[in-house]
């Protein structure tokens, strides 16, 4: 699965609108609608924020790799 898909993949399964996920990353709307149709990659930081965030932190490994560990948390929102 692409980056762009993983990204939206969490999103939904968050039940998180694009607003939403925005907000809760202090991403510009614009910037992450980009991000979710490909039209431009994620950097560094943004990625960070999402690795880190206490909320989406589960999804690290599995965005990162494709790969879950359930013992330590890391889940698909698949």
């Amino acid at each position: 699965m692409e980056f762009p898909a993983k990204m939206k993949a969490i999103r939904k399964h968050e039940r998180l609108t694009q607003q939403e996920i925005c907000e809760l990353l202090e991403i510009s709307i614009s910037t992450w609608k980009k991000y979710e149709a490909a039209i431009i990659e994620m950097g560094l930081p943004p990625i960070m924020k999402i690795c880190n965030h206490p909320r989406l932190k589960k999804y690290t490994l599995w965005l990162m790799t494709g790969d879950t560990a359930p013992d330590c948390g890391q889940i698909s929102p698949l």
